[in-house]
């Protein structure tokens, strides 16, 4: 048996991640992939509980340290109870964010160090990684200004446009150092155009 792609989707509020991760199992299961659906943090029911502690508002500061350590321990929870075996039975994975957003909201967005991030990846990863990465780029501000439509405002969607714009950056500088798994799409364009170049580009590094 092949073991399974693991492909995540990754960008700011607003990109439209889940719009678009909808269209992507759409794209992989008529191509004959089976596909779970997973999301980061969170993907397990204690990776989820760990979740609502990460996004919901609070009056208490929550210390970057504490954010990111809580990202990993949900990371931990979520590739040994989910990703690893939905693989190693030949399921395809689909997620939600993954390590890159770590590196994007953690590292570029609260300014931590990255080899503090790289340390808590080696730990709990190994050499694991996503086999392919597709990145929905999209101006902060009008991705902001989207989420600010879906309702009320989680922890994360509160930051200012500084805080996404550096998070849009350090995604990517990720992108840059790592070309052959990532596809950079611009989000800003029509739905259909979006779907079609992700579609493209998906099959063109699956295929």
């Amino acid at each position: 048996m092949s073991k399974g792609l693991f492909i995540t989707v990754e960008g700011i509020e607003g990109a439209g991640k889940t719009t678009n991760m909808l269209f992507i199992r759409s794209v992989l299961e008529q191509a004959g992939y089976p596909v779970a659906t997973t999301r980061e943090p969170g993907g397990t029911p204690f990776a989820e509980e760990i979740r609502e502690l990460l996004l919901s508002p609070r009056v208490e500061p929550v210390i970057p340290l504490a954010e990111l350590l809580l990202m990993f321990a949900a990371r931990a929870q979520h590739l040994e109870q989910k990703i690893k075996p939905w693989l190693n039975s030949g399921i395809n994975v689909l997620s939600d964010r993954f390590t890159d957003a770590t590196y994007a909201y953690q590292g570029g967005g609260r300014g931590m160090n990255w080899q503090v991030i790289e340390v808590l990846e080696n730990m709990v990863q190994q050499e694991f990684q996503p086999d392919v990465t597709l990145l929905l780029k999209i101006e902060p501000e009008l991705g902001m200004s989207r989420a600010g439509k879906r309702g009320e405002l989680d922890r994360f969607e509160r930051e200012q446009l500084d805080f996404y714009q550096r998070v849009q950056d350090a995604y990517l500088k990720r992108a840059s150092e790592q070309p052959r798994r990532y596809c950079v799409i611009d989000a800003g364009q029509t739905l259909e155009t979006i779907q079609q170049e992700i579609q493209d580009k998906l099959l063109a590094k699956i295929l």
